[in-house]
């Protein structure tokens, strides 16, 4: 019987904490997957929105910060395939990995800057990391 105590004591105990990890990552996701949907519909507005209060001050505008994506973030415009690869802590933010497969059908690992603001979770910058391996 105390086994069976025990075992539902650390089910509840452990469960907790990695369903509410759970959320977090299906929320940032969700931020990053909206404003990729928003670019596909080159809906700079709403783009603009799921990013940072130093994102959008550094950016002055919706059309100044889809100029830079369009410029600078291609794959980001307008991915074919988007893969989440994982969340790793930062010091204040979390650094959502992004597996973009870009029109031409080549591959992009990005990092997603993601901080906890009032208003959720928002994109705090984009960092575009070492090119994925190619398998043989």
């Amino acid at each position: 019987m105390r086994a069976i105590l025990a075992a539902i004591f650390i089910s509840v105990f452990v469960s907790g904490p990695l369903a509410a990890q759970d959320q977090k990552i299906e929320a940032i996701e969700n931020v990053i997957s909206s404003q990729l949907d928003a670019f596909l519909k080159d809906d700079f507005a709403t783009a603009f929105t799921f990013a940072s209060p130093n994102i959008r001050s550094l950016f002055g505008s919706p059309d100044r910060f889809g100029m830079m994506v369009r410029q600078g973030y291609p794959m980001v415009w307008r991915p074919a395939d988007v893969q989440y690869v994982g969340v790793e802590d930062g010091p204040g933010f979390k650094m959502q990995k992004v597996l973009i497969t870009d029109q031409n059908g080549a591959r992009h690992l990005l990092g997603y800057a993601m901080i906890q603001t009032p208003e959720g979770w928002q994109i705090n910058g984009v960092q575009i990391l070492r090119a994925p391996e190619v398998g043989a």
